[in-house]
């Protein structure tokens, strides 16, 4: 599985990684970020973080090389406190967040994350969870279906609401492709986007709470970071980039840190040719004071 960790040469520039710091990558993936952050390393330390175990697992095979160096934890960005403290870890001196969803998610039919074939509608990035997006789609009102898609999806308002009725109507939605041809039949394809992809990410930041687990993360990542500790956020949404930005912009205000990123950066033009899904990409980064 080809595997291209989005904005890394980015993302270790404005670590400034030192090679007896701790490092924290809160979205482990498949453990190219964090794999690179540890190869710099001597006597430190890099925190893995993922919610998804079947993720951690395939990183630990591609980081064999320093697993020495590495510290794996299935968590999710709310528990970002609890969990270094259980490692015996206050402060670390950076903090690497990847909002992306991971290649393996998308590409694994299973887990029900794409409409390119049927698939079972989970979309659970933690599959202990019990809510899943079967969960969501048949037992939500056509109402609050609509506000999800405009909410999270950036649908527009009257093709949400047509999805929503026409969802509502097809009940039991059973897999992602009845899921994507229902979509499809009110909201006919025009242009590269297929009609369904804003119902598919919606429901995936549903299933998942990415909303507050970002809220979560984005409120306890500064009292995580040492001194002269930064912090590296790489988005993909603008919702969730807004949010990135309002955090870092007040922490700035207050004197609490140093915006290392006047404007966003984005991927070169090699690396979106090389890997096309990094082409929504923006990285911001921070020192802390």
């Amino acid at each position: 599985m080809g595997h291209f960790p989005v904005m890394l040469g980015e993302s270790l520039e404005f670590l400034a990684i030192r090679p007896e710091g701790t490092y924290a990558d809160l979205t482990c993936g498949l453990g190219g970020h964090t794999g690179a952050i540890a190869r710099q390393l001597t006597t430190g330390r890099v925190i893995s973080l993922d919610r998804d175990a079947e993720s951690l697992e395939l990183a630990k095979q591609n980081c064999e090389d320093c697993l020495d160096r590495i510290t794996f934890r299935q968590s999710a960005f709310s528990q970002l406190t609890e969990t270094l403290r259980a490692i015996g870890i206050e402060k670390v001196d950076g903090i690497l967040a990847d909002l992306g969803v991971s290649r393996m998610q998308l590409t694994s039919p299973h887990r029900g994350f794409t409409f390119m074939q049927a698939a079972p509608l989970d979309m659970r990035m933690d599959r202990q969870q019990e809510i899943t997006a079967a969960d969501v789609l048949n037992r939500t009102s056509e109402r609050e279906l609509a506000q999800l898609f405009m909410s999270l999806g950036e649908e527009r308002r009257h093709p949400a609401e047509r999805i929503a009725r026409a969802l509502v109507r097809a009940r039991p939605i059973r897999d992602t492709g009845q899921l994507a041809d229902v979509v499809q039949s009110v909201v006919p394809r025009s242009g590269k986007l297929h009609p369904a992809t804003r119902v598919f990410q919606a429901l995936r930041m549903a299933v998942n709470d990415e909303p507050g687990e970002l809220d979560a993360m984005l409120q306890q990542a500064p009292g995580c970071l040492a001194p002269g500790g930064r912090w590296v956020v790489i988005a993909f949404q603008s919702i969730d980039d807004r949010k990135v930005k309002t955090v870092f912009r007040d922490l700035g205000r207050q004197s609490r840190a140093r915006i290392l990123t006047k404007h966003v950066v984005r991927p070169s033009d090699a690396e979106t040719r090389k890997n096309s899904a990094s082409r929504s990409a923006v990285l911001r980064a921070l020192e802390m004071n």
